[in-house]
């Protein structure tokens, strides 16, 4: 019995409570006002009845006889002793209208404040979610989707909020305007409420569609995401080939496949709009002339219920409106819900030693790494000393990425074990350890901001800090460079450095790992994109490097790793061997091949 209440609860409140789960008590305060403000109104159209009496009757002392059930609003005056004249009933019309509007204001202002803090926190979950994803997992998401879910999603999802909150208002309307209806005149509720449920059928079956198309809308939306994000990215090669407008009309294509999808929602939203008043019209003449007609009631008799029953009419329609609006945004709304369990499901895990730094040596023993059933790395055993500069040789395909991939942390052995100091990894705050990280790519990672913030992180500028940044300026020879800007600095790098040559962009990313104060440098043939020259002067700031910092190199060009302490060399996943630049170049017959095609 319990299972199957939480299952009907689950149903047909699952949206109720995913709000519940981030907002708690807050929307029960939005409910109890929602209710306060349909009581203040109900009561404020309850004194009308004595007040048209009042009027008809040339000022006469109203009678409660035609309230019904809602009598006793007329009889607490009669009892208190306060004589209902014209300006009483039209005082506490006012009051009861005022206290309303009061209500409703909190009511409104309340929902903006509930609807801020949802937005953040599930923009907060958002973010610290992807930063606690596991790199082995992200790289095979669609980035289109996390780029949707976290732009465009958000806005919607904040939309499913607003008009699933308003929806239940008017649900909190209606149910109020119909009890005090019925409290008023039993009869005429039951005939409106059965011509109220009839008129529903009406819009479940819209219902329905809207929140099919609300699926597709979202599905759409990420694979347009995922196309824009691809040109962006592939600008050059696009424009270059002469491919940039066929890969448009592709993303015209999907443009247009959302705005159908948005063209028929919409057409489904106006007609719900447009019949609404016809049939709240419609149904309340029909019950009228039920009600006169076969069961002889005078119309004064049923005004209170008219009115009431005209609000809760116009409730349901604004309830039937706003849930349409709210199943048209619900795709987004169970994204979001899936992409949070994603989040967590990818979830990095990570021990709880602190890293104190590093002092020893790093060790692979047995390590292997497997990925789709494919052998990456084999059953690896190898000792790094600590401020050694290691160079990684090998074909492509060798395993050279992925071993500097597990070094890092960013993934872990499949077999065998990474240690750290004698320390395994799994057991250390990964974070911790990747903060002595220096980490340089092929392509530099540059921000579209200054040279400061690129180099520091956006650290604040104190003299400790900018004297952290100089040194490391030096270390990375690009201080004079940067001492020639006109606003030195504070020299905007544009995106992605546009404003920087490929040399420059390589060193300042050196100089952003050297101000991080770190154990380690990993280089992913951070220099085989550079002509000669430059590879040549960066290189040069690399060595002077050495025996600073423990150095891991995946090198291109092997002319540039000639004075490293040891070479490693692999071959399908497996150490073939490792020395020095003249020990592999003597006796490995693999590695003096690859000298050769080099030409030295």
């Amino acid at each position: 019995m319990l299972n199957t209440i939480k299952k009907l609860l689950k149903k047909y409140f699952q949206y109720f409570f995913y709000f519940y789960s981030h907002l708690g008590y807050r929307i029960f305060v939005s409910i109890f006002l929602s209710l306060m403000v349909g009581v203040m109104d109900g009561f404020g159209l309850a004194m009308f009845i004595p007040l048209l009496q009042m009027v008809d009757a040339s000022g006469a002392q109203p009678d409660s006889a035609n309230m019904g059930n809602m009598s006793f609003l007329v009889d607490l005056f009669n009892y208190v002793g306060i004589e209902l004249t014209l300006g009483v009933v039209l005082t506490v019309i006012f009051v009861f209208f005022t206290i309303k509007g009061a209500l409703k204001f909190s009511e409104g202002y309340f929902r903006v404040i509930n609807e801020q803090l949802f937005i953040r926190q599930i923009r907060t979950r958002n973010i610290i979610g992807l930063s606690n994803f596991s790199y082995n997992v992200f790289v095979n998401s669609d980035t289109g989707r996390i780029q949707n879910t976290f732009s465009g999603e958000v806005e919607k999802v904040k939309q499913a909020y607003r008009y699933y909150f308003i929806s239940f208002q008017y649900g909190i309307f209606v149910v109020v305007y119909i009890f005090m209806a019925f409290f008023a005149n039993p009869q005429f509720a039951v005939l409106v409420v059965i011509g109220g449920l009839l008129t529903n059928i009406i819009f479940r079956r819209l219902h329905k569609i809207t929140k099919s198309l609300s699926k597709k809308i979202t599905t759409d939306s990420h694979s347009f995401q995922g196309l824009l994000i691809q040109k962006v990215s592939f600008f050059k090669y696009l424009k270059a080939s002469g491919l940039i407008h066929k890969y448009a009309n592709k993303l015209i294509q999907s443009n247009d496949r959302i705005q159908d999808s948005n063209r028929k929602a919409g057409l489904i939203s106006a007609t719900l709009s447009s019949v609404r008043e016809p049939l709240i019209i419609l149904v309340v003449m029909l019950v009228i002339i039920i009600q006169v007609k076969y069961f002889s009631q005078n119309v004064g008799a049923i005004i209170l219920s008219l009115l009431l029953f005209y609000r809760g009419l116009v409730s349901l329609m604004g309830t039937q409106n706003y849930w349409n609006l709210f199943l048209g945004a619900s795709g987004s709304l169970q994204n979001m819900t899936a992409f949070n369990e994603e989040l967590k499901a990818g979830k990095e895990k990570s021990g709880s030693l602190k890293f104190p730094g590093f002092q020893q040596q790093i060790e692979l023993k047995g390590a292997s790494f497997v990925y789709d059933s494919n052998i990456i790395l084999n059953n690896l055993n190898l000792v790094i000393p600590r401020n050694q500069t290691i160079a990684i040789v090998g074909e492509s395909g060798s395993g050279k990425t992925t071993l500097i991939n597990l070094l890092t942390g960013l993934l872990k052995p499949s077999d065998g074990l990474l240690l750290i100091d004698g320390t395994d990894m799994k057991e250390l705050n990964l974070e911790t350890y990747q903060q002595r990280i220096g980490y340089i790519t092929q392509e530099p990672v540059i921000f579209n901001d200054t040279i400061f913030n690129n180099v520091t992180f956006w650290d604040e500028p104190t003299a400790e800090n900018i004297s952290r940044f100089n040194e490391a300026l030096r270390k990375a020879s690009i201080y004079d460079f940067v001492q020639e800007q006109p606003l030195k600095q504070d020299a905007l790098l544009g995106n992605n450095g546009i404003n920087v040559s490929g040399g420059q962009k390589q060193r300042l990313s050196i100089a952003r790992e050297l101000y991080k104060e770190v154990d380690f440098l990993f280089m992913d043939e951070a220099t085989s994109a550079l002509d000669s020259e430059t590879e040549k002067s960066i290189q040069d700031n690399i060595e002077k490097l050495k025996g600073k910092y423990t150095i891991m190199i995946i090198a291109h060009r092997l002319s540039t790793i000639k004075n490293v302490d040891r070479v490693i060399l692999l071959n399908k996943g497996r150490i073939e061997d490792m020395g020095s630049f003249e020990e592999l170049q003597s006796r490995s017959a693999t590695f003096r091949k690859m000298v050769e095609l080099q030409g030295f």
